[in-house]
């Protein structure tokens, strides 16, 4: 089931959020980065957030199956522009269309919303979730590829299927 998130949440979601950053940064980052109480803190302040912002700034849904939050997306519209800033599956789901299930969810949203096209950035590193992407729908700038730090640009389209690429700036 997919659903908004609520407020009571926000510790699973952390929680969920640190487990899976922590599975697919393995060998690319420090072992103490994310780790700790003052980390897990900082996450769910972030998430606090991103859950408090109204229907126009974004909004953050979670999956749950029997009960236990399975996956969780949030998404953010800022100065014309809508991000995709989190997709998270617990590392325990994964492979079992959670994440397909709650990118449906948040395109779904986004119709709603008549937002027509929506940005993402991805760790360089992270394959399985360009890999993941890519059977989305999600393309890299045509004009280039834009990088931001260790991140790549990604942009899907909700017109016409094809990649409506940034012009300018």
């Amino acid at each position: 089931m997919i659903r908004p998130a609520r407020p009571a949440d926000l510790d699973a979601i952390a929680a969920l959020h640190t487990r899976a950053r922590a599975t697919y940064y393995q060998r690319r980052a420090p072992e103490e980065d994310g780790a700790g109480e003052a980390e897990l803190a900082g996450t769910r302040q972030g998430w606090s957030v991103a859950v408090a912002r109204s229907a126009a700034e974004g909004g953050v849904l979670c999956a749950e199956r029997d009960g236990e939050l399975t996956g969780v997306a949030a998404f953010r519209t800022a100065g014309g522009e809508t991000t995709l800033t989190q997709l998270h599956v617990d590392p325990a789901h994964w492979r079992r269309g959670t994440g397909a299930a709650l990118h449906a969810a948040c395109v779904e949203a986004w119709r709603r919303a008549g937002i027509g096209r929506v940005r993402l950035e991805v760790y360089e590193h992270n394959l399985r979730a360009q890999a993941f992407y890519a059977r989305q729908g999600w393309h890299p700038d045509p004009a280039g590829a834009q990088r931001s730090g260790s991140h790549l640009t990604l942009w899907l389209s909700l017109g016409s299927g094809e990649c409506d690429a940034p012009t300018g700036g």
